[in-house]
């Protein structure tokens, strides 16, 4: 993230008692946010429960952000890299589940405070902000052979989804979904209808821009041009032929506009089919392939692939693996073609302990008229994590992220490490 040379004074100590009481408790074990967390014994809701929940988490990283140069006065004279820092996360939160034949509701919702503790780099105190998230879903007549699920999803955070921009920028995210799961006679056809409309403001945590960006996806005073506005409609077919295996059928089109700047609208169709299912008891596979094409402005197509097998070893230990080949809108550039490899591991142990690792390459290309743009990002994803009661739950973990482009400036090109540490509160 990056922010203007800020200085705080008389912080630090009470930073650093507040790290450490975080450093009690197990963490993390991810960069991502957390799924919401269940257990506990909660408070009756009707015939659901609602179960507060609380994250303390605490998270040495090695890639905060870009801060400028306490040796000089000069307004643009930024460190060379991303500095590191310790970084507090303090999620409170809410879960409700209420199950019934009739509606199923699900509703969660967390407010989270990034706290840039200046333990590393005192002008990076300046960066904390608030982020949040909620999740409402309702699933009418859910053992219907037709049913209707309705949700919607809210996300403030510095995880953005688009892949173009550079480092520093919050993402304020909204999706209102409607789909129509319909499964006649005995269920071996399922088609799933669905329309969604999703908003996407982005925001600069800090005014600087990292040293030697040169383009408009490199400056954080300028990401508001990148707001947009997608239209999302699909249908999704299974016919389930065989006891453990059907067949597969994915059409969507998204309309992507934005609400200012000159950014290329898209109007893109994509549709994908193949197989699902068992070839032993142990192995699952799923093979797609399809075409993707924009009628927007700009055009581009390109072929579309999905292979993922998941190989169960043992009731407690599962290996995944796959690759799969997209196109998507983006901002500035129109589209961009995602091409990821990945593999997973998951292990219980003893019924409390789980054991993960994800490994992930995406090579990502932007279709654009002048000159090509090219990156590589490569994540790394492994930890622990431990219920030691129903209602508390510790994790540890590291994540490594690296990232290149063929766009010079650092706010595209960094290597990443975070350690992590969370201890989870839920009734």
């Amino acid at each position: 993230m990056i922010v203007r040379l800020m200085t705080q004074s008389g912080n630090k100590c009470w930073a650093l008692c507040v790290l450490v009481l975080g450093m009690l408790g197990p963490a993390v074990v991810g960069a991502q946010t957390p799924p919401v967390p269940t257990g506990g014994n909660g408070f009756k809701v009707g015939e659901g429960r609602l179960h507060p929940f609380f994250d303390l988490e605490t998270r040495l990283d090695t890639g905060v952000g870009y801060f400028l140069n306490e040796a000089t006065p000069e307004p643009n004279d930024l460190e060379e890299g991303p500095s590191s820092e310790m970084v507090l996360r303090l999620r409170p939160g809410l879960k409700l589940d209420v199950p019934s034949s009739k509606l199923t509701f699900n509703a969660s919702a967390r407010l989270e405070y990034v706290l840039y503790t200046g333990l590393l780099e005192p002008q990076s105190t300046y960066g904390s902000h608030l982020e949040g998230a909620a999740d409402i879903s309702a699933h009418f007549n859910p053992e219907a052979p037709l049913s209707f699920v309705l949700s919607d999803q809210f996300i403030r955070s510095d995880q953005t989804r688009n892949v173009a921009l550079g480092a520093g920028v919050l993402s304020l995210f909204n999706e209102l979904r409607a789909k129509m799961p319909y499964r006649p006679g005995g269920g071996a056809v399922e088609i799933t209808p669905e329309l969604a409309w999703a908003v996407e403001f982005f925001s600069p945590i800090g005014l600087a821009v990292p040293v030697g960006c040169e383009e408009g996806v490199c400056d954080p005073d300028t990401v508001d041009a990148f707001d947009y506005n997608n239209l999302h409609a699909g249908v999704d077919g299974r016919w389930r032929f065989l006891p453990k295996t059907a067949l597969v059928l994915d059409v969507d089109l998204d309309l992507r506009n934005y609400f200012q700047g000159d950014n290329p609208d898209a109007l893109l169709l994509r549709s994908m089919a193949g197989l699902a299912g068992l070839v032993s008891p142990k192995i699952a596979v799923t093979a797609k392939v399809g075409w993707g094409f924009n009628f927007g402005s700009t055009g581009g197509n390109t072929f579309l692939a999905q292979l993922e097998g998941t190989y169960l070893y043992s009731p407690t230990m599962t290996f995944k693996g796959g690759y799969y080949r997209t196109l998507n809108p983006v901002a500035a550039y129109g589209l961009y073609r995602n091409d990821r490899g990945y593999v997973e591991a998951r292990a219980l142990f003893g019924g409390k302990l789980v054991m993960h690792g994800y490994l992930a390459a995406d090579f990502l290309g932007f279709y654009t008229a002048t000159a090509p743009r090219s990156d590589t990002l490569v994540s790394v994803d492994l930890g622990p994590e431990y219920q030691f009661k129903p209602w508390l739950v510790g994790a540890a973990g590291y994540l490594l992220s690296t990232r290149s482009s063929s766009i010079e400036g650092t706010g595209l090109n960094y290597t990443r490490h975070e350690v992590y540490l969370r201890l989870t509160l839920v009734y």
